[in-house]
């Protein structure tokens, strides 16, 4: 099967920019609703932030609220969906993509902050999540190598993992198979509103025709949002990850401190670091996690790293043993409120959104394609789409402020909004256009 085209189609009934995770599992949903897609991919697919995470798919650090709710009907999704790329079965690494119910554990290291875990779990458990509390001395027994002081846990069966490049070729595979078309390194350079009121959309590899594009670009959704005449208030929140040389299967589940759930929601943009560690199909442990905004600064910062590794063999003794043999990084979306941006844009008509995931991009995909797909056709929604509304009051408020405005543009300015088609085509000639990181 080819997967990659080298120009758009003249006409399609929906454009999808981006092809990470969040891009093709909007383009999956769509073409198997009967619609003709295009994917417009700047570099490669899961060449952003999809390729610089975890592959995790989370209930356990999520507290009660709409995040949640998406992030458990995500979970059924990917479940169905690895049924259907496995041919059935029970759950496991058997998978093109690494699927693996492999179950989370949240342990605490003080009294405080396992108090602080028992609230947490209190209010999931009210919610459908599944979770056990683990004491002490039984800590141990589902992570034989965890350290020996810590206080006690969580035990969360239904966090699983995938393998993140290889689910989006596994989406955009799906997707293909419907009829999509997947064209790589197709910069997206703004778009012309024609007179029966479609989109001409000015690509580096030519135009297409389309009545819906979808923005599901990642940390470059500001821009591209931007050249198509909207708006999406989103931020690049950096983050590291620390590889192992190959080992044993000695870490069985995906572990990380209470103090991860806080981090996810903060808005200090100073360094934090929580300890986050899950071992692959492939034998490497992925050690995680930071979170800091620098806007697009993508080097290295061995603060980072030293951090995480520290943190890590807190947990995990025998990692102080062990060597790590690269580390790598991404930007992540993150929105003002921490929730996606999921929905029609309120100014430009035709113009849709999928971004703003942060980290939980990978766990949130298939929900958030299912909840895009009702909206778009009109079905009933599978969860309330207001709170993820790009019309919402406080996202609104954000994209209004110059300075917000400022601080999501990057580092390019390119005027490619929507031009009025009685003004004839004010986007010019597309080829002219600046080159930016969108």
């Amino acid at each position: 099967m080819r997967l990659i085209d080298d120009e758009p189609p003249a006409a399609a009934d929906a454009v999808v920019i981006g092809a990470g995770v969040v891009g093709a599992a909007c383009a999956r949903e769509l073409a198997a609703e009967g619609l003709s897609v295009c994917v417009l991919e700047r570099l490669a697919p899961a060449a952003g932030t999809s390729s610089s995470g975890e592959g995790n798919l989370l209930v356990s650090d999520k507290l009660p609220g709409p995040e949640l709710t998406l992030a458990q009907h995500s979970l059924r999704l990917w479940a169905r969906f690895a049924e259907e790329a496995g041919g059935g079965g029970s759950a496991g690494p058997r998978f093109g993509f690494e699927f693996e119910a492999k179950g989370g554990l949240v342990v605490a290291d003080s009294p405080e902050s396992l108090a602080g875990l028992a609230g947490v779990m209190a209010g999931q458990r009210a919610a459908g999540v599944e979770v056990t509390e683990v004491d002490a001395d039984r800590l141990r027994d589902i992570e034989p190598l965890l350290a020996s002081d810590l206080a006690g846990g969580a035990y969360y069966p239904q966090d699983c993992q995938v393998q993140p490049m290889l689910a989006v070729r596994a989406l955009l595979a799906g997707a293909v198979r419907h009829g999509a078309r997947v064209v790589g390194g197709a910069e997206v350079l703004g778009a012309v509103r024609e007179s029966d009121g479609a989109l001409r959309v000015h690509t580096s590899r030519g135009t297409v025709r389309t009545s819906r594009v979808v923005v599901a670009a990642g940390v470059a959704s500001p821009e591209v949002a931007r050249r198509l005449g909207g708006r999406a208030p989103v931020l690049p929140r950096r983050g590291h990850i620390v590889v192992t040389e190959p080992l044993p299967p000695v870490i069985r589940h995906k572990v990380y401190e209470a103090g991860y759930v806080s981090d996810v929601g903060s808005d200090d943009g100073t360094l934090l670091c929580s300890s986050v560690i899950e071992g692959t199909v492939s034998g490497p442990v992925l050690l995680g996690s930071t979170r800091e905004l620098v806007g697009f600064d993508r080097r290295m910062s061995t603060q980072a790293v030293a951090a995480i590794c520290r943190r890590a063999a807190r947990l995990f003794p025998f990692l102080s043993e062990v060597r790590a043999i690269r580390a790598y990084l991404g930007l992540r979306p993150a929105s003002p409120d921490h929730l996606p941006i999921i929905g029609a844009d309120p100014d430009v008509p035709g113009l849709w959104h999928a971004t703003g995931h942060e980290g939980a991009g990978v766990g949130l995909a298939l929900g958030t394609a299912d909840l895009l797909r009702a909206l778009i056709v009109g079905a009933a929604p599978p969860v309330d789409p207001a709170p993820f509304a790009p019309s919402r009051p406080g996202l609104r408020a954000t994209a209004d402020d110059p300075a917000a405005r400022e601080a999501t543009a990057g580092d390019s300015a390119v005027d490619g909004t929507i031009a009025d088609p009685a003004a004839g085509d004010a986007a010019g000639d597309p080829t002219d256009r600046e080159h930016a990181d969108a």
